[in-house]
């Protein structure tokens, strides 16, 4: 479990999640870009879901715990990017399977 660190904020993702996080947040950052990064908390359904401003002059830190840096799965990366792009911001959702995905994926 990596965490996506801002300032005092700490959040917790799998390490798979996370280096498609960083692929997309890192692209947007480079461009200036300004948003907001969601994400559903199991361990708190019930509560409003969760959300973090990222900014260019804001630090960030990607923490991964594995030994290895886990594959990208551009579809992932797709969908991703195109939900960043939107009004919305980005939403983690969940990794589409089947054939788009890289053959360097690894569960």
């Amino acid at each position: 479990m990596g965490k996506l660190i801002s300032g005092a904020t700490e959040v917790d993702f799998e390490d798979r999640a996370l280096v498609h996080l960083q692929s997309v947040i890192g692209s947007k950052l480079r461009r200036g870009e300004s948003f907001a990064l969601f994400w559903s908390d199991p361990a708190a359904p019930d509560e409003a879901q969760p959300s973090l401003w990222l900014h260019p002059g804001i630090p960030l830190y990607f923490k991964f715990t594995g030994t290895t840096t886990p594959g990208l799965n551009r579809a992932w990366i797709e969908v991703l990017a195109t939900s960043a792009d939107s009004a919305d911001g980005l939403l983690l959702s969940s990794e589409p399977r089947g054939q788009d995905a890289d053959q360097n994926h690894t569960d």
